[in-house]
């Protein structure tokens, strides 16, 4: 039986497949990456292995129905977190122009 790479879990997880899956996309591209270096077992072969189980492992990603909502929550929370920019501004040039003013003062 052949051995699966130990952030196997990981790529699944971040992938949003199953191990059981990615297993299966493991075995394919370790088939791939024999076919095309006919060797086993170099730097080369684990390398076209690897690229091969990532590539897989996106065009799996890409036949999911669900939307990726990543993006929507970010650009919710960065329009959340406008007015508190905003406001942390306001506050910061105040207080400077507060300290120019009574640095300015006491000089003169």
């Amino acid at each position: 039986m052949m051995k699966t790479p130990k952030l196997l879990p990981w790529f699944a997880r971040k992938a949003g497949v199953s191990e059981e899956r990615a297993t299966v996309l493991w075995r394919k591209a370790v088939r791939q990456a024999t076919a095309d270096t006919g060797w086993v077992g170099n730097a080369e072969y684990w390398g076209e292995a690897m690229s091969n189980f990532l590539r897989l492992l996106e065009e799996e990603q890409t036949t999911f129905c669900a939307p990726r909502m990543t993006p929507y929550i970010r650009s919710q929370n960065r329009l959340w977190r406008l007015p508190l920019i905003a406001l942390e501004l306001m506050v910061s040039v105040s207080n400077r122009t507060t300290r120019d003013h009574w640095t300015n003062r006491r000089a003169a």
